[in-house]
């Protein structure tokens, strides 16, 4: 069996193993990287356009950031991180982006305003109180507020038109908002990093084998799907960026940091249109309220996208119960993932969850009218005839091991990493891809610490996002520099 000797091993062709490669490949253009894929091509799993929600969260119009609190005020510091998180995001894509190693931003990233929409005097009241908030911090000073019938019908055309004049409605809007295409922008960073020395990309080579060795090095196995071939894998540093599957992997890594995580996944539905004169009356996103029990990536949302430069209007997400940790992965993967060590975790969350497995199980059981009936909610005039039903893709929720011994159930994102810093896993969910950057700065910093003390590594990090190091909730100068900037990069102004 041949045996490559590699520095860096990225598992997964998604936009997180995408992200860290092209960081690598800047901070340390002499790395050789091996990225390996279990796909015939990359980007095509929890990162392609039609199984990401593409928003771009910045926390501008998801209302799930922003949660109501026992007093009645609301919450805004996951909004103001998160928002944070994107505006790194926006600089590194912008360096890629004047470097030429991205293409024409608006083959991945189009300025699509970011709206909140609700209906009713309680959420009402609640989205102003958001809104007073969020525009009195210098993250969201853009942000608009509106209760009127005559601004709403020239924000939202298609939601208000024929809605009920006496029900009380109010909305918000940013317009620099954006809507992202991840499957396009992380085949042009792929296409980049192969472009480059010291780079290979295996397509259709899931992982079967991973272990470390006593000299600290890992071995990695792969198989061929198409040929057959086996080939090990030995490095320095391995990353496991493979969405719902990076938990198995992690499993098998064997850490003793992967002890207690287990997984919950969900899969997702959307409503779609691509009729042109529906289509091109709507541009922007425009979120509600997620119904009570339901997960945090299951609130509803109306979503101009633009997925391989085609433009669509979808509706969803419909969240769903299923075993499977990928779209095209197997029903045995949720069975699988059960060990001793995360057993008890994952019983103590499927007994306190019942009510959200309730309504999971509910959701897969809707017919096409009950889905349009939700989509009127936020276009009243929405025939059944006009829209389709496409499958979205897989998340899988992590569950974490509690003081107790116990189970939590996490909706977010979490880095995993080996204590010597050889091996690093991305569990969980949104805002995922919109936080890229962010995400693998956190891996470099806790996987190659001694070279990010380097002056070479800190000088090349702030070319690559001038803000590293700093804090954007708290520097609202550096915000204006900076945001001047990728608005104006990037096309979003």
């Amino acid at each position: 069996m041949a045996v490559r000797q590699a520095d860096v091993v990225l598992v997964g062709g998604g936009v997180m193993s995408a992200t860290l490669g092209m960081m690598l490949r800047q901070l340390d253009p002499s790395l050789d990287i091996v990225m390996v894929e279990r796909l015939d091509h990359v980007a095509h799993e929890s990162t392609d356009g039609w199984n990401n929600a593409g928003t771009g969260h910045a926390g501008y119009c998801e209302l799930n950031y922003t949660p109501e609190t026992d007093d009645g005020d609301v919450a805004i510091e996951r909004a103001l991180q998160i928002n944070a998180q994107f505006e790194v995001s926006l600089q590194f894509w912008s360096h890629l982006v004047e470097q030429g190693m991205l293409p024409d931003p608006k083959s991945f990233i189009n300025r699509t305003p970011h709206q909140s929409f609700v209906w009713g005097e309680k959420d009402v009241a609640f989205l102003k109180r958001r809104y007073e908030k969020l525009s009195s911090h210098h993250l969201f000073r853009e942000m608009e507020y509106t209760e009127s019938p005559e601004e709403l019908e020239t924000w939202m055309p298609l939601v208000v038109n024929h809605r009920d004049p006496m029900q009380s409605v109010a909305a918000t809007r940013i317009k620099h908002g954006s809507d992202v295409d991840f499957g396009s922008l992380t085949r042009s960073m792929v296409k980049y990093l192969e472009s480059q020395p010291n780079f290979e990309l295996m397509l259709s080579c899931p992982v079967h084998y991973i272990d470390q060795r006593d000299n600290g090095r890992w071995k990695v196995r792969v198989k061929n799907q198409k040929t057959g071939e086996l080939t090990k894998l030995e490095a320095g540093f391995v990353f496991l960026g493979a969405g719902g599957g990076a938990l198995p992997l992690l499993q098998k890594s064997g850490i003793e940091e992967a002890r207690g995580y287990g997984g919950f996944p969900v899969s997702g539905q959307w409503l779609v249109c691509g009729k042109p004169d529906i289509v091109e009356k709507h541009h922007s996103k425009v979120y509600g309220k997620a119904p009570i029990g339901a997960p945090p990536m299951s609130v509803p949302h109306l979503d101009t996208r633009i997925i391989n430069g085609e433009p669509a209007l979808l509706f969803g997400p419909f969240a769903g119960f299923t075993t499977r940790f990928l779209k095209q992965g197997s029903v045995f993967d949720l069975f699988g993932s059960v060990k001793p060590t995360n057993l008890k975790p994952m019983l103590s969350v499927s007994k306190s969850n019942m009510d959200l497995t309730r309504y999971l199980i509910g959701e897969v059981f809707q017919s096409h009218g009950d889905r349009v009936s939700s989509l009127r909610n936020f276009f009243p005039d929405a025939r059944e005839d006009d829209w389709k039903l496409q499958m979205a893709g897989q998340r899988v929720q992590i569950i974490k091991q509690t003081s107790d011994g116990g189970g939590k159930l996490e909706f977010g994102t979490e880095i995993v990493a080996a204590k010597d810093g050889t091996l690093a896993a991305l569990l969980g969910a949104s805002p995922g891809a919109s936080t890229a950057a962010n995400a693998m700065i956190n891996v470099l910093e806790r996987c190659f610490p001694e070279s990010m003390k380097t002056p070479e590594w800190q000088e090349r990090m702030k070319t690559l996002v001038p803000s590293y190091g700093q804090s954007l909730v708290e520097n609202e100068a550096l915000l204006n520099e900076v945001r001047e900037r990728t608005l104006s990069t990037l096309k979003l102004n």
